[in-house]
């Protein structure tokens, strides 16, 4: 897999403005991390998540209705846009 696989800026990308600081500290406090520069880490996929890591990001997206959850959707637009 490649690193953009084990983004969730793809899910993170479609949470409603008002809920966006809610998911973002419900999953850092489900994946223990406390700084930014973790988040910014998990979010961009540099850190492949454990199995129940994952597990509990897809839970908190599903939670607000969010299925399409990992990826970099930025990326996926560009490599269509420019395939290889």
């Amino acid at each position: 897999m490649k690193k953009r696989e084990f983004s969730f800026k793809k899910g993170f990308g479609q949470i409603q403005q008002k809920d966006a600081d809610v998911v973002k500290k419900e999953i850092m406090d489900s994946l223990g991390i406390t700084t930014r520069a973790a988040w910014w880490q998990r979010l961009n996929g540099i850190v492949e998540p454990k199995v129940s890591e994952a597990q509990s990001i897809e839970r908190i997206f599903n939670e607000y209705g969010v299925t399409e959850i990992w990826g970099d959707e930025k990326y996926e637009l560009e490599s269509q846009a420019h395939p290889a």
